[in-house]
């Protein structure tokens, strides 16, 4: 005899059907692709300690508490990944709570170790931006000096570079559009006249057909993927003897130049597209012990420090 189907109440939505319609309100605010990707992510991880068959109605502070504390036990990661994990799941279920699935409670996030955002030294930047001889080096290599200069010069973050298309530069008014962000909101990011200078060649090169094309491309003269451009990058540090990698470390970088040559923090919150001046002052401290190590290497008083001065009695 076929089982007769019966209209689920939400008091018995269990928590893996729940994040499924979170999803497809995700899906229905329309989100970006990889912010809903990382949310399918963040859940598989999640559900390693909190039961996804579980009833919406049972999920109480307890279940944070547990999750955290399961996850320190178990899974060898990082502060700032467990506040990632722990935040998504509040994500989640205040999404839960606000269509009145269950009750609402406070939701503690755990504490972060901050860790200092490390730079390239002056020294490093010397090297990596070191012009390779055109006669010698293949188009990627010198695609990735040029990227090189344009991320030093501009912050701009991995996802918006490679979403920059020819059409968006304006040598004019010496500035790109940037209109893939984070946060949605299109930049518009002045250009020094050395880079401009470094585009312009570049664009001779790079043989395009269309200004519609991206301006950063492989060697096929397609798109760059974040994986490509992110490996060719580590293979040009590797190179030049920097075993420092990681595509982000040039927007810090350009950051703290930014703020070391006495930038103004509120033109820096707007060129890195941060939504407020907070974020900014936080990614500054960030950069604390960074500038810190500078400082002391800056020391002014040790230049004279063994000087005596003879006092006329």
């Amino acid at each position: 005899m076929a089982r007769k189907l019966k209209i689920k109440s939400n008091n018995n939505l269990t928590f893996k059907e729940g994040f499924e319609e979170f999803l497809d309100s995700c899906k229905a605010r329309n989100l970006r692709p990889a912010t809903i990707k990382h949310y399918e992510e963040s859940y598989k991880s999640i559900i390693r300690f909190v039961d996804e068959e579980m009833f919406i109605k049972d999920i109480s502070h307890k279940t944070i508490d547990k999750f955290d504390r399961d996850s320190k036990e178990n899974l060898d990661i990082k502060s700032q990944t467990l506040f990632t994990y722990t935040r998504d799941l509040k994500t989640i279920i205040n999404y839960f709570i606000k269509l009145d699935y269950l009750n609402q409670f406070k939701i503690k996030l755990p504490e972060v170790d901050k860790a200092p955002i490390e730079t390239y030294s002056d020294a490093e930047l010397k090297v990596l931006l070191k012009k390779p001889d055109l006669n010698k080096v293949s188009f990627a290599q010198y695609r990735d000096w040029v990227i090189i200069n344009f991320l030093l010069s501009t912050g701009v973050r991995l996802n918006s570079f490679i979403n920059i298309k020819i059409k968006d530069l304006d040598f004019e008014n010496e500035v790109v559009y940037v209109n893939v962000t984070k946060n949605r909101k299109p930049l518009i990011i002045p250009l020094n006249s050395t880079i401009i200078k470094i585009l312009k060649d570049y664009l001779k090169i790079r043989q395009h057909q269309s200004d519609d094309e991206f301006l950063f491309c492989t060697v096929f003269g397609t798109q760059l993927s974040k994986r490509t451009i992110s490996t060719s990058l580590y293979q040009y540090n590797r190179e030049r003897g920097i075993f420092k990698t990681g595509i982000h470390r040039y927007r810090h970088t350009f950051a703290k130049k930014f703020i070391t040559i006495g930038g103004n923090l509120a033109i820096l919150q707007k060129i890195l597209g941060h939504s407020s001046l907070l974020i900014t002052q936080n990614y500054l401290n960030m950069l604390i012990s960074d500038l810190k190590k500078e400082m002391n290497e800056f020391n002014i008083l040790n230049e004279f420090r063994n000087e005596h001065i003879k006092i006329k009695k």
